[in-house]
């Protein structure tokens, strides 16, 4: 009972701005991936040729993952010009990838300190998130000593491309951009990470929903200096989840006309978390995991998959399940529950 209903609402929700969500058309993008411009490639060439990609980009992970040395004048803050008293401040720096889209390549944050702990978060939201979501979020972790850095994902809010009102090109159905998109965004967020310990902290965590929550665990394994993440939806194989989400129907159907759902896990493998499992052996850093019972998006048995992952290497991970989906999480009351675990998680580690 409570299943059908839930996945009603998910339905219901989704189907609110179903217009707006663009099909284009299916393209290998292999010029994102270093391939040379203008470059012909046949389809099994350009297979062979992301396949390779792949398989060198797992295999030297440390680096696909790492930007380049920071230095403290990378970054620049600036007050609301309305606010002579804000709660908080921007942030922006060059991100550490160049993408062909200049005003994407320029990375926007606000960062709302807290005046009574060392401890620091980076917030990544989900897809197509506004520029306000989350900011209530960050002001309940202040409220309990942790300051936060709310970080805009690639193609969104100030980094959205002229002509645009959803975030296309951070998940489409362009395998090379992509991939680019995503390893952007976790490196965008180590650069945070850098600013943050140029500031003084000596705590920074992560915060992760939905593609935050892969792109925040990418840089979080990735990146030791990161003591603690909460992870808000997960999954395991980000090409899976393109394929079988309700949210992602739309880009499934320019896929169909190239691509088999197991040649998409393929393609999107290095930045799938289930990809990089090794890494778990080692891995001791006090993390939650927050997931839908009731998820279409993020479903159940992907989520599975690596949570299974987590509990063959022991690594001290919490979760918690929440009777609701990927979109009515966004909903009262379990807006306010995700968020009272979330908040919680970092109350009880640093104070």
């Amino acid at each position: 009972m409570l299943r059908s209903l839930m996945h009603y609402f998910e339905r219901r929700l989704y189907a609110r701005d179903i217009d707006a969500r663009v099909s284009h058309p299916f393209e290998w993008g292999l010029e994102f991936l270093g391939a040379g411009q203008g470059s012909i490639y046949d389809s099994h060439s350009a297979r062979r040729f992301i396949k390779n990609f792949n398989g060198e980009a797992l295999s030297r992970s440390d680096s696909f993952y790492s930007p380049p040395p920071s230095r403290e004048s990378d970054f620049e803050t600036s007050k609301p010009e309305s606010d002579p008293h804000p709660p908080f401040c921007w942030l922006k720096f060059t991100s550490a990838i160049t993408t062909p889209y200049e005003k994407n390549n320029l990375v926007h944050a606000r960062f709302f300190p807290s005046d009574k702990g060392d401890g620091a978060v980076i917030v990544s939201p989900q897809w197509n998130a506004d520029e306000n979501s989350h900011v209530a979020l960050c002001h309940g972790l202040n409220r309990f000593g942790v300051s936060a850095l709310r970080l805009s994902l690639p193609f969104h809010d100030r980094r959205m491309l002229d002509g645009f009102t959803r975030a296309d090109f951070l998940v489409s159905a362009n395998i090379g951009r992509t991939i680019q998109s995503v390893r952007q965004a976790a490196l965008d967020i180590r650069r945070a990470a850098d600013w943050l310990f140029f500031q003084g902290y000596k705590r920074v965590g992560v915060i992760g929903t939905s593609i935050g929550s892969c792109v925040s665990w990418l840089a979080f394994i990735h990146d030791e200096r990161l003591e603690a993440g909460v992870f808000n939806m997960v999954s395991s194989w980000f090409g899976d989840v393109v394929w079988r989400a309700l949210t992602t129907s739309h880009i499934r159907k320019s896929l169909e006309s190239e691509l088999t759902a197991e040649e998409v896990r393929d393609v999107w493998m290095t930045i799938s978390p289930s990809a990089h499992t090794a890494r778990l052996a080692r891995e001791r850093r006090p993390v939650l995991f927050i997931s839908t019972k009731y998820d279409l998006t993020f479903l159940p048995d992907l989520a599975r998959i690596f949570f299974d992952d987590c509990d063959r290497y022991n690594v001290p991970a919490r979760k918690i399940f929440l009777p609701c989906g990927h979109y009515t999480l966004g909903q009262t009351p379990f807006k306010y529950i995700d968020a009272f675990h979330i908040i919680n998680f970092f109350r009880r580690l640093w104070q």
